[in-house]
């Protein structure tokens, strides 16, 4: 599978409660917003993504530029990350310019430090009907790659916890690849996070 194949959810929708303040407009040590950065990392590798906003929110309200593709997460839904994705899913099931993917990635709106090498590892095992997670010292990360046969059941996601239901039920599909990237357990809950780079190992 290529990268052409591949539609990129970047989920920046959450409430940053725990950060104390909106993160992705928080600025990491290099002077780019997190929101930013993590953007940056995906446009690497995938050419083709769409960044999940909260209903009354643009690109532009969040320092980026105005035409960068994204969609939104109705106001009205406050139930968590289950709840976004599941409707961002949806979206992507009617987009007649998605019809040719084959897999989907979930990239989380605060995981900027993921390198190019382990969305190279993903792409080369992608299918239809697998599902990839990437690990890192035995660890599972991010972004995981969803077959398109999976769209579906991703489509009626809800509630707090993600995937996670999904990639258990369907255990004997979803293959964890090992990858030499701290990046891929890196993310971001709290300001000090936003020093710290990860080490390469």
């Amino acid at each position: 599978m290529t990268a052409d194949d591949v539609v990129v959810l970047v989920m920046a929708a959450g409430r940053s409660r725990r950060f104390g303040r909106d993160k992705r407009t928080a600025r990491l040590a290099d002077g780019r917003s997190l929101l930013a950065a993590t953007r940056e990392s995906v446009s690497r590798t995938y050419p083709l993504q769409r960044l999940i906003l909260r209903g009354d929110e643009t690109p532009a309200s969040l320092g980026l530029s105005p035409s960068v593709p994204h969609w939104h997460v109705p106001s009205s839904i406050r139930e968590g990350l289950g709840t976004s994705l599941g409707h961002a899913v949806r979206t992507a099931c009617l987009d007649p310019e998605l019809a040719h993917c084959r897999a989907l990635a979930i990239w989380l709106g605060d995981m900027p430090w993921i390198a190019p090498a382990t969305s190279e590892v993903l792409l080369a095992h992608a299918c239809d009907d697998t599902l990839l997670r990437p690990t890192h010292d035995g660890q599972p990360g991010h972004p995981v790659l969803f077959g398109r046969t999976f769209w579906p059941e991703l489509s009626n996601l809800a509630g707090d916890h993600g995937a996670h239901e999904l990639l258990v039920r369907h255990r004997e599909r979803c293959h964890h690849l090992p990858v030499d990237d701290p990046g891929v357990l890196r993310d971001v809950d709290r300001p000090h996070d936003l020093g710290r780079a990860p080490l390469r190992s």
